[in-house]
């Protein structure tokens, strides 16, 4: 064995044992091999168009247009999405601007220090967590691709252990609903928004299609206790096994309510962004629903997944519309969760990269060092 070999060898075996418990941000044995300095760091936009019009209870959108981030070092590249969310108060320009507030101290940071690069990235853009994410992506990415193993393996998971993702139906008309699960025959569990008025139109349209377990998220729009009741329960009895965020955020005590009555979990979504969150919201819900880029990033998502076990809460991993770039990163933590929520990328109607898979439900995560995502950034 050379001496690169080795040091890459051993280098594998430090990193696993450091992410697992993310009480440490050093390699030493990786340092050795790395020239002095941080990285070279380029941010672009892209537009990305839908494939239908995304209709949830808040807001009707057909493209999106989010920052891509490239972090260089050593002849190795790491790539993320800043995939922004306006019911947070973010948009693309703070986005980007978050972004370059960050850049000195990639340019002089320890990569293999990642827990405090992550700090400090989380310090300079604070209260914009897509930019947070768009980062710690884009540092995962390169840290396993300089180990040159998958993301999955960098956290010692096993990604034959991911369980089925679903794949979502927005609200739309009802020959659209028809249409849209029509083409979703290959998913074995679809999601459905609700939240509107016509919930049970939504419903028929959607059983005149098909019989398949259904989730529904209401994105906050059911504004009464027994209301919200009445709706879960109605829809636990036409083959519904769970609800996301069935009331507005700030109605805890409200849905703490809902949650002793109802017969299926209720996971929090607009409730919880980061595991600051997570303990006020064990009485109100069953479970949390994780998405990278409001979480601000892989690091704080696998501090949220340990944090709702602890509480003995269930984990859905969500996504927002994005490439699959983002939609990739999150799935390299899916063998962690109960209920995998990533087909943001199939609701594009050209996706720049390509990454994981799905087949017949199941998430194929690419074998490839990184995020293992290839594509034009």
């Amino acid at each position: 064995m050379s001496r690169k070999e080795f040091i890459r060898t051993a280098a594998k075996g430090a990193a696993v044992a450091g992410a697992a418990s993310l009480t440490t941000g050093s390699a030493s044995t990786a340092e050795k091999k790395m020239s002095a300095g941080g990285f070279k760091v380029t941010v672009k936009t892209k537009r990305l168009d839908l494939r239908h019009a995304w209709t949830i209870s808040r807001n009707t959108s057909t493209f999106k247009e989010y920052a891509f981030v490239k972090l260089e070092k050593d002849g190795v590249f790491g790539l993320g999405e800043a995939a922004h969310n306006a019911r947070y108060g973010e948009s693309l320009e703070s986005t980007v601007a978050a972004i370059e507030k960050a850049v000195p101290i990639l340019q002089t940071c320890d990569p293999w220090k990642y827990v405090d690069v992550n700090a400090a990235v989380q310090n300079v853009c604070k209260g914009q967590t897509a930019a947070q994410a768009g980062i710690d992506i884009a540092l995962m990415d390169w840290l396993s691709k300089w180990l040159g193993i998958p993301l999955y393996q960098f956290w010692g998971l096993d990604p034959r252990k991911a369980p089925q993702t679903t794949f979502s139906i927005g609200i739309d008309t009802m020959e659209m609903v028809r249409q849209k699960v029509e083409e979703a025959a290959p998913y074995p569990l679809l999601k459905i928004k609700m939240g509107k008025d016509n919930d049970e139109e939504v419903l028929a349209a959607v059983r005149s299609v098909t019989q398949k377990t259904l989730r529904v998220d209401a994105n906050e729009g059911w504004k009464n206790k027994e209301l919200a009741l009445r709706k879960v329960e109605w829809l636990a009895q036409n083959g519904v096994d769970l609800v996301e965020q069935p009331m507005p955020a700030h109605m805890l005590e409200e849905t703490a309510w809902v949650k002793e009555r109802a017969t299926i979990p209720i996971i929090a979504d607009e409730s919880v962004k980061t595991s600051q969150d997570i303990p006020a919201l064990a009485q109100a819900f069953d479970g949390i629903n994780i998405k990278v880029d409001k979480a601000g990033g892989l690091q704080e998502s696998l501090r949220m997944i340990w944090m709702a076990r602890a509480l003995g809460m269930k984990i859905m991993l969500g996504c927002m519309v994005s490439s699959s770039l983002s939609i990739t990163a999150a799935a390299h933590l899916s063998p962690l969760t109960d209920f995998p929520d990533l087909d943001g990328n199939l609701l594009l109607a050209r996706d720049p990269f390509q990454g994981v898979t799905v087949k017949e439900g199941w998430l194929i995560l690419p074998d490839k060092p990184g995020l293992g995502v290839s594509g034009d950034f």
